[in-house]
């Protein structure tokens, strides 16, 4: 579970990591995934069906316990961060991750989890100015227009916060296993294994009801 990037090889100057591949073989995968079990639904659903339609009401009723009415919106966005944000962070726990070359966890690496929290920043005020208009940046200057430079600061803390919690838990997740795994190869991991599911688990699931939150704040009345 090696944490260092190196380069797999040049593409028009581009250097290719293994974090890089990984998250290709992540949405391929999950691209795959989402059109079988889109084509051919039947009203009475297979087991795959089945699973697939457990997953995302589960995720449509916690974020609309969130967003209300606006959860159907805006389901896809959000669900489609959860999922690809867990696979990341459980693709760590396959063995030899980050040793393999092509194979590393995308969220054990700064770049990527930034990469995520420039897409919740850019959402985040997108959507803001969909709903609003201009006018969605008049909380800037609310309650007094002296607090903006302080709230232009806050808008930026939560992405850069976004990003270092999430990779600093995955990195340190891995970290751990990756010395007890060298010292006791066998049964000592373990039980660090199964933390890490739980981990990654809870990582995504703060990354993304943070994410949802913000949303709301920003398509609300009461940013």
């Amino acid at each position: 579970m090696g944490h260092e990037s190196h380069g797999l090889f040049n593409v028009l100057g581009l250097e290719v990591t293994s974090a890089m591949t990984t998250m290709l073989g992540i949405t391929v995968l999950l691209v795959t995934l989402s059109f079988l079990a889109s084509r051919r639904m039947q009203a009475v659903p297979g087991r795959f069906q089945a699973t697939v339609e457990i997953a995302v009401e589960a995720l449509r009723n916690y974020f609309g316990s969130i967003l209300g009415e606006n959860t159907r919106r805006y389901l896809p966005l959000l669900g489609t961060m959860f999922i690809f944000i867990l696979v990341s962070n459980y693709s760590g726990l396959l063995p030899q991750a980050g040793h393999i070359p092509g194979l590393a966890a995308p969220t054990a690496f700064l770049s990527v989890t930034a990469g995520l929290a420039i897409v919740v920043f850019i959402s985040i005020h997108a959507l803001g100015i969909k709903h609003k208009g201009l006018g969605y940046f008049k909380h800037f200057l609310s309650p007094v227009f002296f607090m903006l430079p302080f709230l232009i600061i806050e808008e930026i803390v939560r992405p850069i916060s976004l990003s270092l919690r999430l990779y600093g838990n995955i990195f340190g997740e891995e970290t751990v296993a990756a010395q007890v795994f060298g010292l006791v190869p066998l049964i000592a991991p373990l039980p660090f294994y199964a933390l890490g599911l739980l981990f990654g688990l809870l990582q995504a699931i703060v990354f993304t009801t943070l994410f949802s939150i913000y949303i709301n704040g920003a398509i609300g009345d009461g940013h």
